[in-house]
């Protein structure tokens, strides 16, 4: 996930828990690209920055939040604009869609397609035709059916008790953002267990580019309206967060529906029991180093 970037207008952000500085604000992205021409001239080349110079023009009094380039080819430049609102994403696409651009130097001009950015995001018949159709999952159960919500990326600051003094994510606090939806029938933060990375052998320290730690968590509602509010408030935001001063940053989380049953009673049972073997070992290492280290002390007792 990208780093947290400012907002300076919030006014499109709707609460999601204004107790802890929690906002959705709408991602107000698009694609814009742009066509190149076929270089005659040997040692020729096009300037990707002439070309980001251009666009910026072109969006006349209004300023891209961030343009980065997110493909380059020898037949196209793709870029992808992020806005301050909703509301200028029309403007901007009226400004580029189907516009030119004239470089120095060369005589072709370069033509611009410009579309409001596609979120990626799961639709309910995504989640209505897997579970449906899943030999495995017994939707009488919970964890086997639409009720638990995946989310990657979350700023473990944001979501910390602040009380506590630490950066670490709480799943008290985890719980309090999101029943705003619904009754909450279990959370789970992987990175919190100081066993999951040795049952799983994965790592659930995941750095921005910021250097911001994020986590991953699940969420589970106990109905299934619960787990329908909070992906339709979901769909198409970022999470903003306010802080006491009045300033405020924004990020992109992933959120997609748990199809792994992470969060069924088998699944919770099984980590529990695997847990405990782990830390069984743990306390067989600790008594054989113990024992050790008795053994080592009687010996240099005894040359004494």
């Amino acid at each position: 996930m990208a780093a947290a970037t400012i907002v300076h207008d919030t006014s499109e952000a709707v609460e999601l828990c204004p107790l802890h500085g929690l906002y959705l604000k709408p991602i107000t992205k698009m694609t814009i690209s742009v066509a190149l021409p076929q270089l005659k001239q040997p040692g020729k080349s096009i300037s990707n920055w002439e070309v980001m110079e251009r666009l910026k023009g072109m969006v006349q009094h209004h300023q891209f939040s961030t343009l980065r380039i997110s493909k380059s080819t020898m037949d196209f430049i793709r870029f992808e604009g992020e806005v301050e609102n909703k509301s200028l994403v029309k403007s901007f696409l009226a400004c580029l869609d189907g516009k030119t651009i004239k470089l120095s130097g060369f005589s072709d001009i370069l033509k611009v397609r410009a579309a409001e950015f596609k979120v990626d995001f799961p639709t309910r018949h995504d989640w209505d035709s897997f579970f449906r159709d899943a030999k495995d999952m017994n939707e009488t159960l919970p964890g086997e059916r639409p009720d638990t919500i995946h989310l990657e990326g979350l700023p473990c600051k944001w979501f910390s008790l602040k009380e506590s003094g630490s950066e670490k994510p709480s799943e008290e606090v985890l719980v309090r953002v999101f029943e705003r939806f619904g009754e909450i029938r279990n959370v789970d933060i992987p990175m919190l267990d100081p066993y999951r990375e040795e049952m799983t052998g994965r790592n659930f320290h995941t750095f921005s580019f910021g250097g911001h730690l994020n986590f991953e968590a699940y969420v589970q509602y106990r109905e299934y309206a619960g787990f329908i509010q909070a992906m339709s408030a979901l769909r198409g935001m970022k999470l903003m967060f306010k802080g006491e001063d009045g300033k405020a940053v924004a990020c992109n989380i992933k959120v997609s529906f748990d199809s792994t049953k992470h969060l069924s009673d088998a699944s919770i049972k099984k980590r529990q029991l695997e847990r405990q073997k782990l830390q069984e070992l743990e306390q067989q290492r600790e008594e054989q180093k113990r024992r050790e280290k008795e053994a080592e002390e009687r010996q240099r007792a005894e040359e004494r």
